[in-house]
């Protein structure tokens, strides 16, 4: 056997370790940081150092790694930056579980031995994430790996701190927070998850303050645990309720506080009875209303989730025992109106899932708005381009209604906030370098800050703090701004937006000149993935069962721009086919493809080698267009048609009598040399999809050197647009005959094997010439016996027929198939699929079945019905053909 053969069936578990450890060791990751060929960066989307590859990261990381790949076979200098994320509250989150299986928890051991056992953790399990990209093909250039609490990222950290706060930038400030109780932190607006519940809104009588028994005013509420906060009730001015009210102020319902009554417009008149109590140390809108009004903000619900002392004697409890106590207190009081069911959302903390206290608490904040302006002109002068262009507007609404940033956590592992507060007189020192006294009173006795910097602080300083800012580096001088950003829309505002702010303010220009943004992964029926629902599909149990590079071609091809991707595992199934097509073609090929051809040599005669070498231009010219513009599923669509259809159908098909030496060596040597540039190319093509078979079968090819991944782009070869249409318009002739003759095979259920006897009528010169000229190869495709072409006239007698373009094929069936036998058969199993169809129809008409019966089994049953209906039209229009025939 030769040495270039390939084996039998394509097995890739063995071929994908052993070719990355290749790529891997003869460095062709890694990114020059100073050459002559033109940049191309991308920086990596940090996955949490906690992280497992999930769908997300599967198909955002397989659309960077075919650009990357796409970008080197241009020639270009790539750098894609790897990188995890130091993910503070669920990196604490992971540890302090473990430490609660010893027994321990984080306070018992102190913050300096809890980040030790941070660390610890990171160096045993950190790297599961990056081992899981490998798998997934992705070339990285890992030596440059960064981390965002490296010491290099914590410097730039430190570096941006102190400047924002010295600009006036960052400050702090008493403000009503997102408060996760279980984290025991603060939380972004962003990092609030909201879910709708089935809660309950309470009518609560709030007497007035002279007349007690008399009269109130009824106020409706969806947490009655706060109204112990309680400063005031607002009605809206324009409500006439409430204009001709005899008091001012009402009595506290289970307190002796007397409150006011304030008139203010925000409030909704629909809502409850229009009457809304005003809690501004536990409502974000409530707080408002309290600073326009100068009311009192009574905290009355602790950072644990427990009533203070301000709650009276329901102090100690539970937020949510508070509630059901006050309840009972109400009801026995007689202030207890009526309870409603009422649907409404709740915010969650992200990590845990929790729900979120609104709480006045002393944070960090970043004032974002100038910095907001300048990313939105960046966007609006196009220095920024968000495809697709849906996102841009969603981009705008957020930043032109964007909020001062919350950037202070209450967790121990994260970058300290390089803040230190003077015991003695109170100064506030921020600086890049630990101070060792006061800078105001010269005393020793400072300390430091025990917040962290939100996680997202330093992702935003991603793509110019991995290339070594803030010093000044040759890989920043050659690599920023980056090229394109692949993201998902769900981080569009947690990162994306946080980067284009710092990335302008700190570099003086933007991160990226692209934001590629891509659709979510969804199963099959277009819900979305989620262990509660039972339909998440691991991307590691994928690639474990049809390798990467089938997941891979499968993810591109269902990447269309702003469409989410409903995966399968069956289209995963159909698209390792596709590898096992390219596999077995490739095989084929080698069999006779002994050395390399520099160049093609194209034979007249020969329509096949002209027409495959033109179909590759246009593939050439189709891939490259639609991945610069990011079409990823259309570059995937074009290669599968013409590997599948164009190149193995046909051409590898057509030329097997040239292989075979029926028409010389000389022929046979012509098309070789087609059949090398046209599998030579489609690899190189392919290889940014399906890296690892490619590699693979490139080094079985004769005549090529080292990597697949060092092979230059293919150039398309250059035709006359005139001979390209001619050329076309013959084969389009040519493959609608054997087409007409292969589909009458099929409905008269004719065996392959069996030699056909096939007249053409035409009275066309261009359809006569061309079937004359290539009588040969649809003679040898149709698998015929005999082939005429006449004139028109009477229809041969016991003879099948189908029309094409100026033209009518007849086959003869005498001594093929009983026709009358045949019809017998079809009219029977006609019959029993009618009434099979008649009960899968009544089942589904069933509004008992319809109400009672799983999702996934009325889905099915409802594919059987399309499936059988679809037979019972072909078998009808069958019979109908056979009936004619007879007649």
């Amino acid at each position: 056997m030769e040495t270039n053969l390939l084996d039998k069936s394509y097995e890739p578990h063995g071929v994908e370790q052993r070719w990355y450890h290749f790529w891997e060791e003869q460095g062709l990751f890694r990114a020059n940081q100073v050459t002559n060929r033109p940049a191309y960066s991308i920086v990596i989307p940090p996955p949490n150092v906690t992280g497992v590859l999930h769908m997300g990261h599967a198909l955002n990381n397989t659309l960077q790694d075919i650009l990357c790949r796409y970008r080197r076979l241009q020639g270009d200098n790539v750098l894609w930056m790897p990188g995890t994320d130091h993910a503070g509250i669920a990196t604490q989150n992971v540890v302090e579980k473990k430490l609660a299986e010893q027994g321990i928890t984080r306070h018992q051991i102190g913050r300096e031995k809890f980040i030790e056992a941070v660390w610890e953790w990171r160096k045993t399990y950190g790297n599961a994430i990056i081992n899981q990209l490998k798998r997934l093909g992705a070339s990285c250039d890992w030596e440059k790996e960064r981390f965002t609490m490296d010491e290099g990222l914590s410097k730039a950290v430190r570096k941006v701190f102190v400047q924002l706060f010295n600009e006036g930038l960052i400050y702090q400030g008493t403000y009503i927070i997102n408060w996760c109780p279980r984290c025991h932190t603060a939380l972004a607006d962003l990092e609030v998850e909201h879910e709708t519940h089935e809660g309950q809104l309470y009518y609560i009588w709030y007497p007035y303050a002279n007349h007690p028994d008399k009269q109130g005013i009824v106020v409706a509420t969806t947490r009655p645990e706060t109204m112990f906060g309680d400063t005031a009730v607002a009605v809206n001015p324009d409500d006439i309720r409430y204009q001709d009210i005899p008091e001012q102020h009402v009595k506290l319902p289970l307190t002796h506080r007397i409150i006011p009554i304030i008139r203010d417009s925000y409030v909704d008149m629909r809502f409850g009875t229009g009457a809304l109590k005003i809690t501004p140390a536990h409502d974000p809108n409530d707080y408002e209303i309290g600073k326009r009004y100068q009311l009192e903000s009574i905290k009355v619900i602790d950072d644990k989730g427990v009533m203070l002392s301000s709650a009276g004697h329901f102090q100690g409890m539970d937020r949510f025992a508070c509630r059901q106590a006050a309840i009972k207190a109400l009801t026995e009081q007689g202030l207890l109106v009526k309870v409603e069911p009422y649907q409404h959302n709740i915010g969650h903390c992200y990590r845990c899932k929790n729900i979120v206290e609104p709480n006045l608490s002393k944070q960090w904040f970043v004032r974002v708005k100038p910095l907001a302006d300048k990313a939105i002109k960046a966007v609006e002068e196009k220095q920024t381009l968000i495809i697709p262009e849906i996102w841009t507007k969603t981009y705008f609404e957020w930043m032109y209604n964007i909020k001062d940033w919350c950037i202070s956590r209450q967790i121990w592992w994260g970058h300290q906030i390089p803040a230190w507060k003077c015991k003695e007189c109170g100064e506030l020192i921020v600086a890049m370098d630990s101070p060792k006294t006061c800078t105001r009173c010269n005393s020793s006795d400072i300390e430091q800050e025990t917040d962290v910097l939100d996680t997202w602080f330093s992702s935003a300083l991603w793509p110019f703090s991995t290339m070594g800012w803030p010093d000044k580096t040759q890989l920043l001088e050659t690599f920023y701004p980056t090229s394109v950003l692949v993201t998902g829309f769900d981080i569009l505002f947690f990162w994306v937006a946080r980067m284009m702010m710092m990335g302008i303010h700190f570099m003086g220009s933007v991160p990226f000149k692209d934001v590629y943004v891509h659709a979510l992964v969804r199963d099959e029926h277009g819900s979305k993935m989620s262990k509660s629902k039972g339909n998440v599909i691991d991307p590691l149990t994928v690639i474990e069962k049809y390798g990467t590079d089938s997941f891979r071609f499968t993810l591109a091809s269902l990447a269309a721009q702003g469409r989410d991707i409903k995966l399968s595992l069956e289209r995963v199934d159909g698209y390792r086919h596709f590898i096992n097509k390219l596999w077995n073609a490739s095989r084929f090929s080698l069999i006779y493809l002994q050395k390399g051809y520099e160049d093609v040599h194209i034979r007249q005669n020969q329509i096949i080698d002209q027409w495959i070498l033109i179909q590759l231009s246009k593939l050439i010219g189709h891939v490259k267009d639609s991945l610069n513009t990011y079409r990823f599923n259309d570059a995937a669509n074009g290669l599968y048609q013409f590997i599948w259809h164009e190149f193995c159908d046909w051409y590898l098909e057509a030329i097997k009598p040239v292989l075979y030496e029926r028409y010389g060596q000389e022929a046979k040597e012509a098309t070789l040399s087609v059949l090398f540039r046209a599998l030579h190319d489609s690899l190189i093509l392919l290889h940014p999809f399906i890296p690892f078979v490619t590699e693979e079968i490139w080094h079985k090819l004769p005549g090529t050197k080292g990597s697949i991944m060092t092979a230059p782009f293919p150039t398309a070869i250059s035709y006359n647009a005139d001979h390209v249409i001619e050329i076309e318009k013959q084969m389009e002739c040519i493959m609608s005959i054997i087409n007409g003759i292969r589909n009458i095979r099929g409905e008269m259920n004719i065996s392959p094997s069996l030699d056909l006897i096939v007249s053409l009528q035409t009275a066309d010169d261009f359809v006569k010439q061309t079937s004359a000229n290539h009588k040969d190869m649809i003679i040898y495709l149709a698998k015929l016996k005999a082939f005429t072409i006449e004139a028109p006239g009477l229809k041969p007698k016991s003879s099948a027929a189908a029309v094409i373009k100026h033209a009518e094929i007849f086959i003869s069936l005498e001594g093929i198939i009983d026709v009358e036998k045949e019809t017998a058969r079809l009219e029977k199993e006609l019959t029993k699929l009618s009434r099979e169809l008649e009960g899968l129809s009544k089942k589904l008409a069933n509004q008992d079945f319809l109400e009672k019966a799983p999702v996934d089994v009325i889905q099915k049953n409802k594919e059987k019905c399309q499936i059988m209906s679809d037979k019972k039209d072909k078998i009808s229009t069958h019979l109908s053909k056979l009936k004619d025939w007879l007649s």
